[in-house]
């Protein structure tokens, strides 16, 4: 049986000043407020939204959400 994984991501750089793409994709990831933290589902779609904004993120594989 293969195991889910999934990505605890929490907002640790402010959004303040920074391009509106950068916020749509913080929007898109159900961040909204410095600090504030999600955990979704390990998917090449997620990877690729992360990556777009990884300086302002930390990222830590979790097996349990």
């Amino acid at each position: 049986m293969q195991k889910n994984k999934y990505l605890k991501i929490k907002l640790v750089r402010s959004l303040i000043g920074r391009p509106e793409k950068h916020r749509l994709v913080a929007q898109g990831l159900g961040l909204r407020k410095l600090n504030s933290e999600v955990v979704r589902k390990d998917s090449p779609e997620i990877r690729g939204m992360v990556r777009k904004i990884s300086h302002l993120l930390k990222v830590e594989e979790i097996e349990q959400p």
